[in-house]
C-alpha cells in the first residue's frame, strides 16, 4: 500500500473536478493500473484497496447535493437543497466534554486548522437501499480524537447536530426525537476509515450535506453520518441514536452495511446507485470488510444490527 504523508501531497497531485466525472481519466490521475478498481484513497497519493464493483465512479456534484436525506430541513429528497441555503454556519463552535482531558468550546476554526485536509473516495450505502460514490474532504477523526486525549474509561463517542428550529424546519415538527444524535465505539472512531468531513469535490461541504461538519463512517448505513455536529462527548456507555430511538425495531447501534440482514421493509441485498438503472449487489461492510470486519469478530450481526 502506497501513503504519502500529508506534507508530502503536492496541490498538481488532486484531482480536479472534471477528471473525477470521466473514469478512465480519474483512474489515470490517481496512478490506479487495475481497471474495475476503485479503492478507498487519498486523491493522488494513497491507495487502500478494496473489492468493488465495475460500476463504482464518483458521482457528480448535482446527483451528490440534490439527493439528500436530511430531515432537519425535510423528508423529501429535494428538501434539504431547497431549504438549506440559508442555514448559517459561521460563526460555529462544536462543545467537547464528557470523559476527555481536554473539553472546551472549540471554534470551528481553531478545531480543525491543526490538520492537513485529506481527499477520499468512499462509497456510500443508504439504508433505503440507494447509494452514492462521493469525494468527500476532511479530517481522520482517530486524529482528532488524539489531540483531545480521552480517558481510558471513555468507551464511545456521542454526536450532537445543532438544534435551530428557526434555520431548520424540519426540527419544528415532531418528525424525530430533536436533536438528532449519533455515537460510534472507540474502535469504530479511531479506525482511520472514519472521517470527520469538511468538503466535497475539493469545495467547502454544502450545507445540504452537513455543512460545517459531518461525520462519515464508509462501512455503515448513511443515517450514522450525523450533519452539522455541535457536540462531541466521550462517554463510557454505548449511546442510543435518533433513529434506534424513534424505531429501534428497525435501527440499530451498529448499522453496518449487511446485505444478508434485511430492513423489515425493504431488501439490503441490492442497491440502486443514483444515476444508473439497473440495481447492483450489495457488498458486506459497503465493500470495506477487509479493513473492518475484524472488529465485530464473533458478534452476531443479526443482533447486533
Amino acid at each position: 500500500m502506497l501513503i504519502k504523508k500529508p506534507d508530502d501531497i503536492k496541490s498538481s497531485e488532486i484531482t480536479p473536478e472534471d477528471l473525477y466525472i470521466n473514469r478512465r481519466k480519474f483512474l489515470a490521475a490517481a496512478g490506479i493500473a487495475t481497471a474495475g478498481v476503485l479503492g478507498t484513497t487519498r486523491l493522488g497519493s494513497a491507495l487502500m484497496p478494496v473489492r468493488q464493483q465495475a460500476e463504482d465512479k464518483p458521482n457528480t456534484w448535482e446527483e451528490i447535493t440534490g439527493y439528500n436525506n436530511y430531515y432537519e430541513f425535510g423528508t423529501d429528497k429535494e428538501d434539504p437543497a431547497a431549504n438549506a441555503t440559508k442555514f448559517r454556519t459561521k460563526p460555529w463552535t462544536v462543545k467537547v466534554d464528557g470523559l476527555v482531558k481536554k473539553p472546551a468550546d472549540y471554534q470551528f476554526e481553531d478545531l480543525v486548522k491543526p490538520y492537513k485536509l485529506e481527499d477520499r473516495v468512499y462509497r456510500f450505502r443508504c439504508v433505503e437501499a440507494w447509494s452514492m460514490v462521493i469525494p468527500w474532504q476532511g479530517i481522520p477523526l482517530g486524529e482528532m480524537i488524539k489531540r483531545l486525549e480521552p480517558l481510558p474509561s471513555a468507551k464511545f463517542v456521542q454526536f450532537t447536530t445543532v438544534m435551530a428550529p428557526d434555520q431548520m424546519p424540519g426540527q419544528r415538527a415532531a418528525i424525530l426525537p430533536w436533536p438528532y444524535v449519533e455515537g460510534l465505539r472507540m474502535d469504530e472512531a479511531m479506525h482511520p476509515l472514519t472521517l470527520m468531513v469538511t468538503g466535497l469535490y475539493g469545495k467547502t461541504l454544502p450545507n445540504q450535506n452537513g455543512a460545517p461538519l459531518r461525520l462519515i463512517t464508509p462501512w455503515k448505513y448513511g443515517f450514522k453520518g450525523i450533519k452539522a455536529i455541535m457536540r462531541i462527548s466521550f462517554v463510557d456507555k454505548q449511546p442510543r441514536n435518533t433513529w434506534q430511538i424513534s424505531n429501534p425495531d428497525e435501527y440499530g447501534f451498529y448499522a453496518n452495511v449487511n446485505p444478508e440482514v434485511d430492513h423489515p421493509r425493504w431488501t439490503q441485498a441490492s442497491e440502486r446507485r443514483i444515476g444508473q438503472f439497473r440495481r447492483q449487489r450489495t457488498l458486506m461492510f459497503n465493500g470495506y470488510a477487509d479493513q473492518v470486519a475484524s472488529m465485530y469478530a464473533g458478534m452476531d450481526l443479526r443482533k447486533n444490527f
